[in-house]
């Protein structure tokens, strides 16, 4: 089976699960083992349990999960910002298993899901603006930088701890539908 067939939102009882992979993507020694960590910017957590649960209670907001058997190999969480525009965030692949296609198909999944629930004709997102090879890698999957810059929660532990003050979010968007 095909991890396309294999993509499903996220329930409450993945909630542990979710929360661990997520961390181990994006922080500390495990994250370094991938290419898409932010170890080397942020410390602390990337999200917690309450945030996540926050987002499954959301009707505008899903995560989907691609499972690989009973393994959670990755994730994406989708929220409908405004008519036609969905926002993706917290792109999420085990970091033994980055660099195999797993983020192209959470990306395809994912425009996708918010074209055909959503009605979007667009996605955007926000990626650290330090993160040149993480945004190359976006634009090669068609997101192109708006210009538009976003300041990043500093003093906020929700996000992590910054190990610079010059964090900042560039502003990515693609246009999905017809």
């Amino acid at each position: 089976m095909g991890l396309q067939e294999t993509m499903r939102p996220a329930r409450a009882e993945d909630l542990p699960a979710l929360h661990g992979l997520v961390e181990s993507a994006y922080r500390g020694d495990s994250a370094k083992r991938g290419w898409t960590h932010e170890a080397d910017l942020l410390g602390g957590q990337r999200t917690d349990l309450e945030a996540l649960r926050e987002i499954l209670a959301d009707e505008d907001q899903v995560i989907l999960l691609a499972m690989d058997g009973a393994d959670m190999a990755g994730c994406v969480q989708l929220m409908r910002v405004k008519e036609g525009v969905a926002y993706l965030g917290l792109l999420t692949v085990d970091p033994d298993r980055q660099a195999g296609g797993l983020g192209k198909k959470l990306l395809d999944a994912s425009e996708h899901y918010v074209a055909e629930n959503w009605q979007a004709q667009v996605i955007e997102m926000t990626v650290i603006r330090q993160r040149a090879d993480l945004i190359a890698y976006y634009e090669r999957r068609g997101y192109g930088q708006t210009g538009e810059r976003r300041p990043f929660p500093l003093d906020d532990p929700r996000y992590g701890l910054p190990k610079t003050q010059e964090l900042e979010f560039v502003v990515l968007r693609k246009e999905i539908g017809e």
